[in-house]
């Protein structure tokens, strides 16, 4: 039976329940639609609204249908047009009419705005986890290559020095905005929008205080036509899970680079890489190709969305039913992205031999050279001008900036002395750099007993 028989009549067509039915993806909301209903019936028996023993069968009712759906011993009736139907069909035929009163006083506009807040308040503290053990495994990685130089880039061209702890802390810091951005994000999620009706609220006196309380909300809205039309929140939450597959995307795109003969920085194990089924020399980095291409799909949602509110009246519209597909795409790929790049990243194995080559023929201590010469007061225009000299000296002949003769340097000018092989040392480049946030081995390992102290906090 459907929960607005009444008003129309005869059967339904088949073709309207295909576009109109929501149970096929908002049944994993199961839970949610229970204890928020647990905390409806509890608070209707508090104001008087139903008795006593009608509260207990009621409570006791939507207990053992969520004990049976999670132990197996009750399937969810994919026929029925959502999961609120289904748990209430059922409620009903289990309890008899008091179950038919569980419905007073709320509407399933509010009532799917309030299980859809509590699924991904739920489902946001999963990602945080998620991304904090990944922000754990480039600390830990990070631990073990500070010493480990390697080129640091601008325009995809050889820079100046880092080290690898250094380029994998980068991505450490975007992932600690990722999960401060969904701790806000939750925060203003759990906000409780029952009590709204299906737009002006209801002539009973409910107790939303009450009911928020028991569901562990921050408040209750403040407008019942907002508080069943607003889906910022999911906004928010997509926008958030874009920026942060983002980053993913950013680092998966740096192992395809790396895992490249042209670089060979890395490998990954091989339970995180695949073959070719042609070439058998191949072991590809499908993983992290995967999660970049996945990020797509996270964009897609937020624009799928974005669209679907864009020119939306007040209140409720059934458009807004396309939330949740939207929604629980973007939060599993999320969810499978993170999962496999934290073991991927604990189990590949970096080769710090082929970082140093590649940092010692890129020319990238050229600044840390100009810098040694204003330390010897000249003026770092003339500095600059004499050092890209140089570096063109050394490119004609085939030798880099270390390999370059003192006598060479001192026609360029006779402010050079042996110390100028010490300053141009590649990790000496890199120590030197010991400023708060820099690169240099000291910096980067405050930098991680930081960041994993606000992984503690978070």
């Amino acid at each position: 039976m459907k929960l607005w028989a009444g008003r129309t009549g005869g059967d339904v067509d088949e073709r309207l329940s295909a576009i109109n039915n929501s149970i096929g993806f908002d049944s994993r909301m199961y839970k949610q639609d229970i204890t928020g209903s647990i905390a409806h019936a509890k608070m209707l028996g508090k104001i008087g609204v139903i008795t006593e023993d009608e509260k207990n069968q009621i409570v006791e009712g939507l207990n053992g249908i969520l004990a049976d759906i999670e132990r197996g011993a009750l399937e969810i009736d994919m026929t029925c047009e959502d999961i609120h139907t289904f748990v209430e069909a059922t409620l009903t035929e289990r309890i008899g009419t008091a179950g038919k009163k569980l419905h007073t006083a709320r509407s399933r506009n509010d009532q799917v705005a309030l299980d859809i807040r509590m699924y991904l308040a739920d489902q946001i503290e999963h990602v945080i986890a998620l991304a904090k053990d990944l922000t754990a495994a480039f600390c830990e990685v990070a631990e073990q290559h500070l010493e480990t130089v390697m080129p640091g880039y601008t325009h995809l061209q050889r820079a100046q020095p880092v080290t690898l702890a250094h380029y994998l802390m980068a991505y450490a810091q975007m992932l600690l905005r990722d999960i401060e951005r969904l701790g806000d994000c939750k925060r203003r999620t759990l906000v409780l929008p029952l009590g709204s009706g299906a737009l002006a609220g209801t002539t009973y006196p409910l107790d939303r205080e009450y009911v928020a309380e028991q569901l562990g909300f921050n408040g209750i809205s403040l407008n019942s036509l907002d508080g069943v039309s607003d889906r910022d929140f999911a906004l928010e939450l997509l926008s958030d899970l874009s920026i942060m597959m983002m980053h993913l995307s950013r680092f998966s795109e740096e192992i395809c680079l790396w895992c490249s003969w042209e670089f060979k920085f890395v490998t990954l194990a091989d339970n995180f890489s695949t073959g070719s089924s042609i070439m058998p020399q191949k072991k590809n980095p499908d993983i992290t190709e995967l999660v970049r291409g996945k990020t797509g799909r996270v964009f897609g949602d937020l624009t799928t969305l974005l669209t679907a509110m864009k020119a939306l009246p007040l209140a409720y519209n059934k458009d807004m039913q396309e939330d949740k597909e939207a929604l629980f795409d973007a939060i599993d790929t999320a969810d499978l992205s993170l999962s496999v790049l934290a073991p991927m990243l604990r189990t590949a194995n970096f080769h710090p031999a082929n970082m140093k080559k590649a940092a010692a023929g890129g020319f990238i201590n050229a600044t840390d050279c100009a810098d040694y010469m204003v330390r010897k007061g000249v003026p770092f225009r003339d500095a600059y001008r004499v050092t890209g000299q140089r570096v063109k000296y050394c490119i004609d002949r085939g030798l880099t900036l270390d390999e370059l003769p003192l006598t060479d340097y001192r026609e360029f000018s006779l402010v050079f002395d042996e110390d100028v092989y010490d300053a141009i040392d590649l990790l000496t480049c890199v120590s030197q750099r010991s400023l708060p946030g820099g690169p240099a081995p000291s910096a980067v390992k405050a930098t991680i007993d930081a960041t994993r102290a606000k992984i503690a906090e978070a």
